[in-house]
């Protein structure tokens, strides 16, 4: 389910439990709601509350943290892959292979981390390359001649290598880093505190609007959050465009 539809679904679901608890208060005797009972009913609300917002506040932390990280990945390949260029066009023409096949690469790496733009644009997936057509590769059978070829060859393995590792560290990434069990907790525990605000006073049209304007925004905490969770998919994605760029 998209992150709209469940944020969708969990307005509907807290607006019809505010809807049902206002019911429900016209056939509660009244002293149901007061006294007492009104005490131990603020009480536990108030429980409900807290646990609801440390749980949004935890699923915002590690979703925003989550993409930030994954955004510095990405930044970390796009850089890697212009420092590559660069030291092999100053290696030299016997290097032109070498940054041909990087170039040529770029393009697959893209798909094989957004595949949802790459589904929507439905890309065929490229052959699989044989090990000696990889650039690592190709790096690697460079025979330098001089004492600064050798070094630049030795500073572009270790930038491919390291290129290497944070492709793997993308590809693994997950479709979705948040676990719905979470959310519908979340979920549950709103309706049941959206109920217990209905339930305390008799509708009017100010109980109305602000009850509904709070709905509307639980509702786009959560959708926020699912968003983070999708760094490669939505609204919110990582942008492609830098990688796309990054040897024009």
């Amino acid at each position: 389910m998209s992150p709209v539809a469940f944020a969708a679904t969990a307005f509907g679901l807290i607006l019809a439990s505010t809807i049902a608890a206002a019911i429900v208060r016209t056939r509660l005797p009244e002293h149901h709601l007061t006294g007492d009972s009104k005490d131990v009913i603020k009480l536990a609300i108030a429980l409900i509350a807290t646990m609801s917002a440390l749980v949004l506040a935890l699923l915002f932390a590690s979703t925003r943290t989550s993409f930030e990280r994954t955004s510095g990945y990405v930044s970390r390949v796009t850089a890697d892959i212009v420092e590559i260029d660069r030291l092999l066009k100053h290696y030299g023409p016997e290097a032109a292979p070498a940054r041909a096949a990087l170039r040529s690469e770029i393009d697959p790496m893209i798909d094989s981390i957004w595949r949802d733009a790459a589904a929507r644009r439905g890309a065929v997936p490229g052959s699989e390359r044989t090990h000696e057509e990889t650039v690592l590769y190709m790096i690697q059978d460079l025979a330098p001649k001089t004492g600064v070829q050798r070094s630049i060859q030795a500073r572009a393995l270790q930038v491919g290598a390291d290129l290497t590792q944070t492709q793997l560290g993308l590809f693994s990434q997950p479709a979705d880093s948040v676990a719905n069990t979470f959310v519908i907790v979340l979920i549950a525990w709103l309706m049941f505190i959206f109920a217990v605000f209905s339930l305390s006073a008799p509708p009017n049209a100010t109980l109305i609007a602000v009850l509904g304007i709070c709905i509307l925004s639980a509702s786009a905490a959560i959708y926020l959050i699912l968003e983070l969770g999708l760094p490669f998919g939505g609204l919110m994605q990582i942008s492609s465009d830098g990688l796309r760029s990054a040897l024009n």
